[in-house]
């Protein structure tokens, strides 16, 4: 259904497509694709390698949307209303007397995430029974739910929990039953599980750009597809609305125009679903236009505001209401500019006196936060391999100088399709992994990981006569605590 075409055919002009993706990279954000389309016109779709249309990109937060699209089809079947009060759907999970605010929560609280916040972090080390968790948690931090919006990521899992005990079938298979079938999309996703069997609702979707793009176009069209209604108009065009308003401070950002049912608003009247590390679907009916990109952005405090304004003040005010003349020569000038786009690496020096110095020496540390006990570089050609002991054993990171090395990156990953457990069967995650020499005597170790999990590791060693300081961040979920923190060490 969807067919690509020119910008100038639905009213743009390429030099602003082009200045878009090249402001992206020129700023350093770490893309891994962009798509845009008017109608069912896709007038800009880029790439960046190994990244195709094909890879299969976990989503993130994203799922929560499409939680909420599961939640109005379970109420337009008759099965709940939003005004029904969470607890009273899991009996079985309550061990304590209830909390006078989760007594009073609705379906509804927890879809505009007005909930009674407790202050618990999402990703603690208890992850037995999230729902039992949620409804039997205690804390200071409590109020009347209904009353303010803050981030509740725990209730978009509790209602993924109700919409598998409701339909009887896990999300994605509801899903793909009443609305992915139809699209002809969505063929290669999964949602992978968390430790106790149920899908992992508020954070792990994974799939291809083109198919978010489908889902936008769906739930912008207010639940029909090609000619054929699929869902309830009025919930999809309630859930996409302002229902409440989600500014935390004087300082408004691009998403701080309210929130409907687990969905964001943006300027301009659009609505957007947003996943960590900047996985965006933003849909402007009134310009019947949606942005779609994939990245992972994690630890970027700025990245999310660059995306998202450059799209408004580059592509949505420059775009014209009807087709205007084609222009052939900033067209090919574009693609020829955005070609052969590939994933961000470090740059820096090529070499330092350091390298020959540090090279195939053994460095021992003391305890540390990193857990980390020795280790040593060994350079060749266009780069080398940081060889290191921590607590998960002798480890092997390959980096390239100035490019990525794609390769594992040398911890287990999680096992098969379940979140937070580590594997027992040695599956690793691809990496892409790359180094540089930021100044004579520092060298930074940049591993990012492309997978089913995706996270990133930033490692900073300085070198000092015999002694080495290691200061390593790590942004992701729980897969990465190794490489948080720093170490002292010298040569042996």
């Amino acid at each position: 259904m969807f067919k690509n075409v020119t910008p100038e055919s639905v009213g743009l002009k390429s030099k602003y497509l082009e200045k878009f993706i090249l402001g992206l990279n020129k700023r350093n954000i770490h893309m891994h694709s962009v798509v845009m389309c008017r109608g069912y016109d896709i007038f800009g779709e880029f790439y960046w390698a190994p990244f195709n249309t094909d890879f299969c990109h976990r989503m993130y937060s994203q799922t929560k949307s499409y939680v909420s699209v599961a939640i109005g089809l379970l109420l337009e079947e008759g099965k709940l209303s939003l005004d029904d009060k969470i607890a009273d759907y899991f009996p079985e999970k309550i061990d304590t007397p209830l909390h006078e605010s989760l007594k009073k929560q609705t379906v509804r609280h927890m879809l505009m995430m007005s909930t009674a916040s407790f202050g618990e972090s999402w990703f603690s080390s208890e992850w037995n029974d999230r729902c039992r968790i949620y409804f039997n948690k205690r804390g200071e931090n409590v109020r009347c739910p209904g009353t303010i919006w803050e981030y509740d990521s725990q209730g978009s899992q509790v209602l993924c929990c109700l919409v598998e005990k409701l339909a009887g079938k896990t999300l994605f298979d509801y899903l793909n039953e009443k609305i992915f079938s139809h699209l002809g999309t969505f063929k290669t996703a999964e949602i992978l599980k968390t430790p106790t069997g149920e899908s992992w609702g508020d954070s792990a979707l994974i799939c291809t750009s083109r198919d978010m793009l489908s889902f936008g176009r769906f739930v912008m069209n207010y639940g029909v597809w090609n000619g054929k209604r699929l869902m309830n108009e009025k919930y999809l065009k309630e859930a996409t609305s302002c229902l409440i308003d989600n500014r935390e401070t004087a300082f408004e950002d691009v998403l701080g125009h309210g929130y409907g049912y687990l969905i964001w608003r943006t300027e301009k009247n659009g609505f957007a679903f947003v996943g960590m590390g900047d996985q965006l679907t933003v849909c402007l009916p009134d310009y019947d236009l949606i942005f779609v990109c994939t990245a992972d952005n994690q630890g970027c405090g700025f990245s999310r505001e660059i995306i998202l304004s450059t799209f408004f003040d580059l592509i949505v005010d420059n775009l014209e209401s009807a087709p205007i003349k084609e222009d052939e020569k900033a067209y090919e000038n574009m693609k020829k500019a955005t070609q052969g786009l590939s994933l961000f690496a470090l740059t820096g020096q090529n070499s330092s006196s350091w390298q020959e110095r540090i090279d195939g020496k053994r460095y021992v540390f003391p305890k540390n936060e990193l857990g980390l006990s020795e280790l040593t570089f060994k350079f060749s050609g266009d780069g080398g391999e940081l060889h290191y002991t921590n607590e998960n054993g002798n480890l092997v990171l390959p980096f390239k100088l100035n490019a990525n090395y794609f390769g594992k990156f040398p911890e287990l990953g999680y096992s098969g399709n379940v979140g937070h457990v580590r594997t027992t069967d040695g599956s690793k995650y691809d990496c892409a992994t790359s180094g540089a020499w930021l100044c004579e005597n520092k060298l930074m170790i940049f591993a990012q990981i492309i997978d089913k999990y995706f996270g990133n590791v930033s490692m900073c060693f300085g070198f000092n006569e015999d002694k080495i300081t290691v200061t390593s961040y790590k942004t992701a979920e729980d897969f990465l605590w190794n490489y948080n923190g720093q170490a002292y060490g010298e040569l042996e």
